[in-house]
C-alpha cells in the first residue's frame, strides 16, 4: 500500500469522506503483544495495511504508555478509556489519538488478548471544521465558533440514535462535575438536566433538520446540584456510508462571562440588597411596586444602610434602565460649585470657565439623577432644584436660556427632614415635591436577623475577589457581631469582614480576626469557651513545643511528627511567631 504524509492524506479528503473520519479505528492484539487485524480507519491512521501490520508488535505503532496499557488488560481484563497517546505511522510520522482498550475473550471467557479503539484528534479537529462550512448558520458565527472550539474550558460530547453518551471531553467533565466513565453510557438528559431537553433540545433539534444548531443558550444542572448557564453547539455524526450513527454537541460555560457582564455593566436588582426581617419584607414590596414608575423618590436612612444601593436598583430595573444612572453628593462639594456641577455652565461664567460644561441634570437626561444628602444642600440651590421638578427646565450658570431636560429623580438624606423643615434649612416645598414615594432603610441594629445573610454574602464576595476559600464564622466571632450596636450599619459590617479576611489564616473566621472596635466594649466571659477547642487546643500545643526547644522549628517539626513547613503554616495560622 502505498504510504503518503498525514498532510497529503488530509488534503485529499473530500466531503464524502467525512463521517468515514468520524469512525473508530479498532486495532486487535494477541496476548503476546502482536497485531491481529486492523479496521480501515486504523489502516489509514497508521498507514499499514492489513497484511502488512498483522504479526507485528504493537509496540511498533503505539507509544510506550498506550503499549504498556494494552499489556495490563490482556492479562488483567481491565477497562480502559480516554488515554492520550501516540501512533507512528509506516512513515515514520507520529498522530495524536484518544484512545481506549477492552478485553478480549474466547468463547470460553479466557483472555486472549485485547481490543483498541481509537480517534485521531487532528481528523477530529478537521471533521468539526468542515461541518463547520456546511451551513449558513457557521458561516455567520465562525469566529464565536472558533473561539469556543480553541477554549479550554469547552466540553465536546457525542451520543448514538439511543442518545446514550458515547464519547464525554476533558472539558466536559470539568463544566458538569461528571468524569467520562460515569458518563459515557447515561442518556444525555438524565446527566445534563437541561432546562431545554424536554421541549426544544439542541441537538434534537440538529438531527431532526439534517444540520447544525448553533449558539444555543440553557441552564444545566451539574453533579454537585448547581445550575450554570451554557452555550450550545451541535451537529449530526454520519458513518462511511452516510448513515446518520448520533450527534456531537459542544458547550461552554458562561458562568464567568455573565458574572463579568454584569460587573461592566454595573447592574443591581433587589436581590443584591439582601435581608429577610419584617421590614426588610416590606421594603422589597415596596420597591416592587414603584419600581416601574417615574415616580420622585426620596430615601431617608442613616449613613451606611445602602441608600445609594436601592437608588441604582430602581433604576436598573425600571423603565429608564437603559438610559443614564448620574450621582452626586450634595454635601461634597461647597454651595458655588454644587451648582455648576447640577446645572454645568456657560464659557465665560466664572474665572476658569474656558469652556461651557453639561452638569448633572444635563448628562442624566432621559435617565436617572441621584440627590444623595440632599439634607446639606442650601435652601437657595434647593430653589433651584424644585423649578427643575416643576417646569422640567433649567438654565446653565452664567446662561439665559431654558434648556429642557426629562429626569427622573432620587434624593437621599441621612437627617431627619422634618426638623430641617422647622430650623428653616430645608425648604418645604420641596419636600413635598421629592417625597411623593418615601422610602426608609432601617438601621442594622433594627434588623439583626439579617446579620447572617449579610455576613454569608460578604463571604462569598470577598471568596471571590481575593481567591480565598473561607466557608463561614465560628460561634464567638458571630456572637460578637450579633451584641454590637452597628453605628455604621452595613458599610461597618461589610468592613468588618473585609478586616477578617486579612487577618485570618485559616478558612473559619474567628473573633480575633475581627476589629479590636468589635470586641472592646463587650463582656469577654464565655467567649473563650464559645471558642473552637481544637484550634485552641492546637495553639497551645505549639506554644508549648516551640517553648521546650527554644523556637527551634526544625527540633519543634521533629518532636511534632510534622514538616518544617506544615508547622510553619500552623504558626501562622494561629500567628506565632
Amino acid at each position: 500500500m502505498s504510504v503518503h504524509s498525514k498532510t497529503s492524506r488530509a488534503s485529499s479528503l473530500d466531503d464524502e469522506a467525512l463521517a468515514y473520519i468520524a469512525a473508530d479505528a479498532v486495532v486487535v492484539v494477541d496476548r503476546e503483544g502482536k497485531i491481529v487485524s486492523l479496521s480501515e480507519a486504523a489502516e489509514r491512521i497508521t498507514g499499514y495495511a492489513q497484511a502488512e501490520a498483522t504479526g507485528v508488535p504493537c509496540s511498533e505503532v503505539f507509544d510506550t504508555s498506550l503499549s504498556d496499557a494494552i499489556a495490563r488488560t490482556s492479562q488483567d481484563g481491565s477497562l480502559q478509556s480516554n488515554l492520550d497517546a501516540q501512533v507512528r505511522a509506516a512513515d515514520g510520522e507520529t498522530a495524536s489519538v484518544c484512545a481506549s482498550i477492552s478485553p478480549l475473550k474466547d468463547i470460553g471467557g479466557h483472555l486472549v488478548g485485547a481490543v483498541v479503539t481509537f480517534r485521531s484528534v487532528d481528523e477530529m479537529a478537521r471533521l468539526l471544521g468542515r461541518l463547520s462550512q456546511r451551513t449558513d448558520e457557521v458561516l455567520m458565527e465562525r469566529d464565536k465558533l472558533n473561539a469556543i472550539l480553541n477554549s479550554i474550558a469547552e466540553g465536546v460530547f457525542t451520543v448514538d440514535e439511543a442518545w446514550r453518551i458515547t464519547s464525554f471531553s476533558r472539558g466536559a467533565e470539568q463544566i458538569t462535575g461528571y468524569t467520562a466513565q460515569e458518563a459515557v453510557g447515561m442518556a444525555c438528559c438524565d446527566l445534563f438536566r437541561s432546562d431545554l431537553c424536554e421541549t426544544s433540545c439542541p441537538l434534537k433539534h440538529s438531527l431532526g433538520e439534517e444540520k447544525a444548531t448553533y449558539d444555543i443558550e440553557a441552564e444545566i444542572i451539574t453533579k454537585a446540584g448547581k445550575s450554570i448557564p451554557i452555550r450550545v453547539n451541535a451537529a449530526p455524526l454520519y458513518d462511511a456510508e452516510g448513515n446518520r450513527i448520533g450527534g456531537v454537541e459542544t458547550f461552554r460555560d458562561l458562568s464567568k462571562e455573565r458574572e463579568l457582564t454584569q460587573a461592566l455593566e454595573g447592574r443591581y436588582s433587589f436581590h443584591n440588597i439582601i435581608g429577610k426581617s419584617k421590614s426588610m419584607q416590606e421594603l422589597f414590596a415596596l420597591l416592587e411596586d414603584v419600581v416601574e414608575t417615574d415616580a420622585t423618590v426620596l430615601i431617608q436612612g442613616a449613613s451606611g444602610t445602602g441608600k445609594e444601593l436601592v437608588a441604582r436598583a430602581l433604576h436598573h430595573n425600571g423603565p429608564r434602565r437603559e438610559r443614564p444612572f448620574v450621582a452626586i453628593n450634595c454635601a461634597a462639594l461647597p454651595e458655588q460649585l454644587l451648582e455648576s456641577e447640577l446645572f454645568g455652565y456657560e464659557k465665560g461664567a466664572f474665572t476658569g470657565a474656558i469652556q461651557q460644561k453639561p452638569g448633572r441634570f444635563e448628562r442624566a437626561d432621559g435617565g436617572t439623577l441621584f440627590l444623595d444628602e440632599i439634607g446639606e444642600m442650601s435652601p437657595a440651590l434647593q430653589a433651584k432644584v424644585l423649578r427643575v421638578l416643576d417646569q422640567n427646565e433649567f438654565e446653565r450658570v452664567g446662561g439665559t436660556e431654558a434648556i429642557p431636560v426629562d429626569v427622573r429623580v432620587i434624593a437621599a438624606t441621612n437627617q431627619d427632614i422634618q426638623t430641617a423643615i422647622q430650623s428653616g434649612s430645608f425648604r418645604q416645598d420641596l419636600y413635598y415635591r421629592l417625597n411623593v414615594v418615601p422610602v426608609r432603610l432601617p438601621d442594622l441594629a433594627e434588623r439583626l436577623e439579617d446579620i447572617p445573610l449579610l455576613v454569608d454574602h460578604f463571604v462569598q464576595t470577598f471568596n471571590a475577589q481575593t481567591s480565598r476559600s473561607i466557608r463561614r464564622l465560628s460561634r464567638s466571632a458571630m456572637a460578637l457581631l450579633m451584641r454590637h450596636t452597628w453605628p455604621g450599619n452595613v458599610r461597618e459590617l461589610e468592613n468588618a469582614i473585609e478586616h477578617a479576611f486579612v487577618r485570618c489564616g485559616g478558612d473559619v473566621i474567628m473573633s480575633d480576626d475581627l476589629p479590636g472596635t468589635l470586641r472592646a466594649d463587650q463582656p469577654t466571659e464565655g467567649i473563650a469557651q464559645a471558642e473552637d477547642p481544637l484550634r485552641a487546643g492546637e495553639r497551645s500545643v505549639l506554644e508549648a513545643t516551640l517553648n521546650s526547644v527554644n523556637g527551634n522549628k526544625r527540633k519543634a517539626a521533629q518532636l511534632l511528627g510534622i514538616s518544617r513547613t506544615t508547622l510553619w503554616r500552623k504558626m501562622k495560622r494561629h500567628r506565632l511567631s
